[in-house]
């Protein structure tokens, strides 16, 4: 599932409150975005078209909940960028993180863990 940009700004929304209003999320939001109310609306109609988020009555009010993780949408973007920009190679992608975008000497340690415990699991 791919997210535009103020999708990603909703869903972060969302997942730090797991339910929230139109009116939360753009409180929420509002500072970053500059958003109206209609639009903050129209986002999350678009997430709940693409199955992102489900709305649900409380009262007169549509509570909106995320319906997907975090971390799935992190792996769909990450899947679709390394499609796109890296031929679905992740080596290349790595490779590319690691000296142009100047990890930090913690990030290094932290990749190079990982490494190490995913290759002792196979």
């Amino acid at each position: 599932m791919r997210l535009s940009e103020g999708e990603w700004t909703v869903m972060n929304a969302l997942w730090k409150r797991h339910a929230a209003s139109a009116r939360e999320v753009l409180e929420a939001v509002r500072a970053e975005t500059g958003w109206a109310y209609t639009t903050a609306k129209t986002v999350l109609a678009r997430l709940a078209e693409k199955g992102a988020v489900k709305a649900r009555m409380r009262g007169n009010t549509s509570l909106y909940e995320p319906l997907v993780t975090r971390r799935q949408a992190r792996r769909s973007a990450v899947r679709s960028l390394l499609e796109r920009a890296f031929d679905g190679a992740v080596g290349p992608f790595v490779h590319f993180l690691v000296t142009e975008e100047g990890l930090s000497r913690k990030e290094r340690d932290q990749l190079l863990d990982a490494l190490r415990r995913e290759e002792e699991t196979r």
